[in-house]
């Protein structure tokens, strides 16, 4: 099956398999009408692959620990969660430079990005 080519910025495709929304400026995704940073897009594509590859390792042992109740790994695999969201750009102080806070969390329809969200058709 030939590959679909990534959305433009900003494009409006579904959730349900398909990539989330991309704000039009490319600072959040949004999923279930909440906006979400993304990673830092300066970073090279090596090191962002191997910090998201991090990141999985690291939800993968928090649900390991979860699963065999022990408190003391799922505190370390939250600290290394934690530690890659922050080196990914996705916590932490924010990798633009314009001032703009950050809207993690908040509902699309209560942002600045109200009004580019109520076009994709999403309740």
């Amino acid at each position: 099956m030939p590959r679909k080519a990534p959305p433009e910025s900003g494009a409006a495709v579904r959730s349900g398999g398909g990539t989330p929304p991309v704000t039009p400026d490319g600072r959040y995704i949004v999923v279930r009408g909440r906006l979400w940073r993304r990673a830092d897009p300066r970073l090279d594509d090596a090191t962002r692959e191997r910090l998201t590859h991090e990141l999985m390792q690291a939800r993968r042992d928090v649900g390991r620990a979860l699963a065999e109740n022990d408190a003391a790994a799922q505190r370390r695999a939250r600290r290394r969660v934690q530690a890659a969201k922050v080196a990914l750009g996705e916590r932490g102080p924010v990798w633009w430079g314009d001032g703009s806070p950050d809207l993690t969390r908040r509902l699309a329809r209560d942002s600045p990005y109200a009004d580019w969200h109520a076009t994709l058709g999403d309740p």
